[in-house]
């Protein structure tokens, strides 16, 4: 599995939590996501997809 390359994802921040939940908020920050339009590349498992689903309403996603 050491050789396997892993897949990754480039997650953006489009529209801003205010006014959401301080759980979605904090989705929000454990991503990596700190401005409007603001990208981060996270890897592509389970965990990151999850909280990917809780704020697919805030990001948008693309696989790299």
């Amino acid at each position: 599995m050491a050789n396997k390359e892993t897949n990754k994802l480039r997650i953006t921040l489009v529209k801003s939590p205010i006014g959401y939940s301080q759980r979605q908020k904090g989705t929000v920050t454990a991503l990596g996501l700190r401005r409007m339009n603001h990208s981060v590349v996270q890897a592509d498992n389970p965990v990151i997809r999850g909280m990917i689903r809780k704020v697919s309403h805030l990001v948008e996603v693309e696989e790299l």
